[in-house]
Parts: structure tokens; sequence; C-alpha cells
């Protein structure tokens, strides 16, 4: 891995991708099963990227981008989401497999994802503090999203996001699309040197 850029000039792909690396090291460390992502595309959006097809869960992240509160998140399809709770309660492989078709999450699930949460929160934020401007995040906690519904976050449309979409995939089960969403941080970077 490369080191993340030091000057005002972001490439914007780049850091996703050590976003994404960092989340994968750190969560398949903790929960023992690899976490790949690939095939990572990144645009420009003045709106929230939604996941089609089945209900989701976004993970918010939370950014102090010099000073000022911001949102972004990393949208996963439920049952990957439910992989993720299932390995970090330490449940084995084929009791994963079964508990990735749940519709309903209990207790223990929830607190599960939370945990997940604060483990991708960190790992964002350990990328961010590299940055010249002084980045701060933390998991905002995390919900479920309908199919085809745009995540709630705390967000203005026509706002610049970010939004990064990979191809991953979580220990032997299928690959799916994940969607990381920041906010604009070269554009929060210009207005903290501008302002």
């Amino acid at each position: 891995m490369t080191a993340l850029p030091t000057t005002k000039t972001l490439d914007e792909r780049e850091l996703v991708e050590h976003i994404l690396t960092r989340m994968a090291a750190d969560l398949s460390m903790i929960l023992d099963r690899d976490l790949l992502f690939e095939h990572v595309s990144v645009e420009h959006s003045k709106q929230r990227a939604a996941g089609e097809g089945r209900v989701h869960i976004s993970f918010k992240l939370g950014l102090d981008i010099a000073g000022e509160s911001r949102q972004g998140c990393l949208l996963l399809p439920l049952p990957e989401a439910l992989a993720l709770a299932g390995y970090m309660m330490m449940l084995p492989d084929d009791v994963v497999g079964c508990e990735r078709s749940r519709t309903e999450l209990d207790g223990s699930f929830k607190e599960a994802l939370l945990e997940v949460g604060k483990f991708l929160a960190g790992a964002c934020d350990a990328v961010l503090r590299a940055f010249p401007v002084e980045i701060k995040t933390r998991s905002d906690g995390c919900q479920g999203v309908r199919a085809g519904i745009r995540p709630a976050l705390d967000y203005s449309d026509g706002d610049p996001l970010l939004v990064a979409r990979a191809q991953a995939r979580i220990h032997d089960f299928e690959p799916f699309e994940l969607i990381l969403m920041l906010p604009s941080i070269e554009q929060a970077a210009l207005e903290s040197v501008s302002g």
C-alpha cells in the first residue's frame, strides 16, 4: 500500500482504496475470515446512492472535517452485514450461512452490527487521520434501508458526495456490491484552507 497524498490535491480513488483495504484488513483480523474488495469505481454525485435488489444495512460514518460535522456510510446488503455480525459473535460457518437469511434482528445481532460499525469507522479514521486536514471519524450507528431507497444521512441534496462501488466477498460467500459514500473531503479541505 502506498502512502496517502500529503498535498491539498487528493487522488480520491486511491483514498477510497486505502479506506476499503484498511476496513478489510481490520475486519479480517478480528473475524478470522477473509474480506476482499476489488473493481473499485469512484464518482462524484450530488445525491446519495441506493442499494438495489434487497434490504441493505447502512453503517453510518460521522466525520468531523476541520471542525465541521458531516456524514457518510458504508452500504452492505443485509445477508453480508449479517455474516459480518455472525462472525463478530464467533458463530461457526454453517450457522452464519443459515443466519444470512434472517429478516428480523434480535438484540445480539443488533449489538454485533454496532460493533462491526465501530471497526469500520475506526479503519476509516486511521486512514483519514493521515490527510493534511484534521479529520476524525466515528461510528454513528447503523440502520436498515429498503431496496432502492437512499440511506438517511445528515446530508442536504446537492452537496458533493464521493460515491465508491466495489465488488466484495466475505469468506466463501457469493460476491456482492458494496457502496461507500463520503462527503467530499477535498471540497472540505479547500473550504478550510480558504475559510
